[in-house]
């Protein structure tokens, strides 16, 4: 997410709960500028790097990995022993980290897909996770608002660089919002425009706290402008362009950009411009509270609004999640992940070019603790870069990343968020698919 964070406030800078490991078998299938961690799911200052546009496969020595048998017959998209692999390694991990359950998915470079899910979707019913199964991806639905805007960039609809007062400086608190007067769209889907975020605001969690309490309305949510107007009046963090600071609020800003400039609902630009045109089906917006297939998720000790530990029951959340929008907003699952993140970064998500602005806008100083372009991380790992995102929810957790040198894509969703293993799992998984191309 976004909008239900489980870190800490962010400040200025100068430069866990019970193990589920045991459980069913195994369901297959620059100077002076300022870097403030404040999101719910950054990368860490690893993410630092530059990025090299697909090049060829890299290969890995292969790992040493104990094959366990596979429950449930491979896909007929991929060969049976790599899906069966991926499987075991998945079953390995979740052995080896005790997280409660988690779906995973993979794109070679041929297209080939494979599937996998381990432990359970709800412990407390026995009901084992299967790859169907769905989880809110969090701030991963930030990359669909980003390639939204680029959508109306490429028609001529907005700039990059439009002054965002351009389209929203008639609304009444305009004059009162941070940097008002030289942001502008691409500071806002980078996180170098130098808003606070509303998501570590007191104010507002306190507010959320009490519409979700006992006596509270569950299907209650805010509007993208009342949670403008938690960083109303703030001092701005560094000038718009000349630091980094994950905030959900400025992608909030940036869609009610994108309403002003189409004319229409984000939502619905956002499905008739990306969604509608790819092989998505899973891949649905977070209206209403109910989900078929939902995993429910589960909270830990760090609560900060107060949630019921199990975040849903069946196919229903216990809270409407349709506070997040621009900011996330979409519930999905593995397998759509991973495709949306091979088409994505393969530049075959709008008709026109996007990914040169896409993956080098945003701020660049050393101190900077994440390399961010326009809704898309460019991280380091143990395999070389990725590109991607991450994603958290109350109770979920949600990656999503391309290898560009290989042409892999894999995704993983865990109905946890106290314990995040998200880098872990995908990269032990990452290496395994890297040994297995020819």
């Amino acid at each position: 997410m976004s909008s239900w964070p489980p870190a800490a406030k962010p400040t200025r800078s100068s430069s866990s709960s019970s193990r589920h490991a045991s459980g069913p078998p195994t369901v297959g299938t620059s100077t002076g500028a300022h870097w403030v961690r404040g999101s719910s799911d950054p990368l860490p200052p690893e993410a630092a790097v530059g990025l090299r546009r697909p090049s060829g496969r890299l290969l890995f020595p292969a790992a040493a990995l104990l094959i366990f048998a596979c429950a449930t017959p491979p896909s007929p998209d991929v060969t049976s022993e790599t899906e069966q692999l991926f499987q075991a390694r998945l079953d390995e991990l979740r052995a080896e980290l005790g997280f409660i359950g988690a779906t995973a998915a993979f794109v070679l470079p041929d297209g080939s897909e494979g599937v996998a899910a381990t432990g359970y979707a709800d412990p407390e019913s026995d009901l084992p996770m299967r790859p169907e199964n769905r989880m809110p991806a969090g701030s991963i639905g930030k990359t669909i608002a980003a390639t939204t805007a680029l959508s109306m960039v490429n028609e001529g609809l907005l700039g990059l660089d439009d002054l965002a007062s351009r389209w929203l400086g008639d609304e009444p608190w305009w004059t009162r919002l941070p940097n008002h007067e030289t942001m502008t769209l691409r500071h806002l889907l980078s996180h170098s425009s130098g808003l606070t975020d509303h998501v570590y605001d007191e104010a507002w969690r306190a507010e959320a706290r009490s519409r979700r309490g006992p006596a509270g309305d569950p299907d209650a949510w805010f509007e993208p402008r009342d949670l403008v107007h938690y960083v109303l009046d703030k001092e701005p963090l560094f000038p718009a362009g000349e630091g980094y600071a994950y905030t959900d609020t400025g992608f909030l800003v940036a869609g009610l950009i994108m309403e002003a400039a189409s004319g229409g609902a984000y939502y619905d630009e956002a499905r008739r411009r990306v969604l509608d045109r790819h092989d998505l089906p899973r891949t649905v917006e977070q209206i209403g509270r109910t989900f078929p297939d939902l995993a429910p998720g589960h909270v830990g000790e760090d609560n900060p609004f107060s949630l019921p530990a199990k975040t849903a029951e069946g196919d229903e959340m216990a809270f409407s999640p349709q506070t997040e929008w621009t900011g996330g907003g979409y519930v999905s699952n593995s397998r759509d992940l991973a495709r949306w993140a091979k088409i994505l970064y393969e530049e075959r998500a709008l008709d026109g070019p996007y990914l040169e602005e896409m993956l080098n806008s945003g701020y660049r100083g050393e101190d900077a603790g994440a390399t961010y372009g326009l809704g898309v991380y460019r991280a380091d790992s143990p395999h070389g870069e990725l590109i991607g995102h991450g994603g958290w929810f109350p109770g979920w957790r949600s990656t999503m990343y391309y290898h560009p040198e290989s042409g892999i894509a894999v995704a993983v969703q865990f109905n946890q968020n106290e314990l995040d293993f998200r880098n872990e799992v995908r990269d032990a998984l990452l290496a395994l698919l890297l040994e297995r191309l020819p």
